[in-house]
């Protein structure tokens, strides 16, 4: 740019001299027709240049160093050119309007979507998402959170109505035979019990004790003390206990009709309990009071204090972002974009953002520019202006001394002819 200047001002210079040579060459040909001619073509050629010097030279500074009124006009109006030109920036060039259309013409999820797609599988974002996780990560405080998840999980539990459950649970219990289980359970306990020792003994001593103890006259009571002398608590158990165990094997067969018989029965009860309001308002009251009771702060924070744990070791192998995540971004990146309805509520809001941004910030694009200018000083602001029009201000001079070169012959030639 400096190399344009100079050379633009060294050609007007040199066509300011080649007028004035010319003016004074043209002095010892006065008398003859072409000397009269050439020196008006000159002396206008001379004036018109030098008229065009002072005219461009006013602009920047005072000609020769002299202080004459009205140079110097861009030092001088300094004030007023920054005015003008932040209200032309502001007013005419980057209206609010015309912002606005500019920002609408764009299509930013577009191009979001290209960075994206193009800086995911980047080693730069590989590391920002795997910090940005390690940081998320590390920063739950699991004391904090418990009593939330707690809190959550009792409401969560509480909404819960036993009613609508019941009849599943006890369908569930059918079908996978747990009367049946549970009475083969209650058989197997009853038969072991039957043949410990001291159940016969027992036995045998409770009947002893309720043969004695019952009342009867005559004949009936000389009976009952001929069987007692006959039979001891020894004999009683081993009877007692034979019929125990009889009883129990009879219904551990599967086929058998007294076992059937009891299966039904229970079956029935079941069946009856899931439309019992009053068993289910019974478990709803235990269930809310259990819940309420329950203490499990300690447990979900050490539960999320593993799930942490676990978390930060799944984060730590080296091929957790390209094995897990980016395929997790990638998919989600292309349903998104899939998804035109959502593509264009982001297009719209992030227009609708920078819009706004750019409505609260209008003011600051001419205090900026203010605050640049204002930052140069008279003689770098003005070497700047030169170094930008400089070459077209230096052709002023040069089609000032052209031009009246030009008009001085046509002039002299009118001049002579009239």
């Amino acid at each position: 740019m400096s190399r344009k200047k100079n050379k633009s001002k060294h050609l007007a210079t040199i066509s300011l001299a080649v007028m004035g040579g010319g003016f004074v060459a043209t002095f010892p040909f006065q008398d003859s027709l072409w000397g009269i001619i050439l020196q008006g073509g000159f002396e206008a050629g001379l004036v018109g240049g030098l008229a065009d010097w002072f005219a461009v030279t006013a602009l920047f500074r005072h000609p020769l160093g002299i202080p004459i009124p009205h140079t110097a006009l861009l030092p001088k109006n300094r004030k007023r050119i920054i005015a003008a030109i932040i209200s032309m920036l502001e007013n005419d060039w980057l209206t609010k309007e015309s912002i606005r259309k500019k920002i609408s013409s764009i299509s930013f999820t577009e191009k979001l979507f290209h960075l994206a797609q193009n800086s995911l599988s980047g080693q730069h974002v590989r590391n920002a998402v795997v910090n940005l996780i390690q940081h998320l990560l590390y920063s739950i405080d699991s004391k904090k959170l418990a009593p939330i998840i707690a809190e959550e999980l009792k409401l969560k539990l509480k909404d819960l109505d036993v009613s609508n459950y019941l009849p599943l649970a006890i369908d569930q219990l059918l079908n996978r035979k747990y009367d049946e289980k549970a009475l083969d359970f209650i058989l197997k306990e009853v038969d072991d019990w039957a043949k410990r020792d001291s159940t016969k003994e027992r036995l045998g001593r409770m009947a002893v004790d309720a043969l004695e103890n019952i009342k009867a006259d005559g004949f009936m009571q000389f009976a009952l003390k001929s069987f007692t002398n006959i039979v001891n608590e020894e004999k009683l158990g081993n009877i007692i206990q034979g019929l125990i165990q009889k009883g129990v094997k009879s219904f551990s067969d599967p086929f058998n009709q007294n076992r059937q018989t009891l299966l039904f029965h229970i079956n029935t009860k079941l069946q009856a309990i899931k439309s019992d309001e009053n068993l289910a308002l019974e478990l709803n009251t235990i269930k809310e009071q259990m819940i309420s009771e329950w203490k499990l702060e300690d447990k979900i924070t050490e539960f999320v204090e593993q799930l942490k744990e676990k978390a930060s070791s799944l984060i730590e192998l080296p091929n957790f972002y390209e094995g897990y995540l980016l395929p997790l971004l990638s998919k989600a990146l292309e349903n998104l974009k899939a998804d035109n309805e959502k593509v264009v509520a982001i297009e719209s809001w992030i227009q609708n953002q920078i819009s706004i941004f750019a409505d609260n910030n209008h003011a600051k694009i001419g205090k900026l520019v203010e605050e640049n200018l204002e930052k140069l000083d008279n003689k770098t602001l003005i070497d700047m202006i030169e170094n930008n029009v400089g070459k077209d201000l230096q052709w002023i001079r040069v089609n000032g001394a052209v031009c009246g070169f030009l008009i001085g012959l046509i002039l002299v030639g009118l001049k002579l002819i009239f």
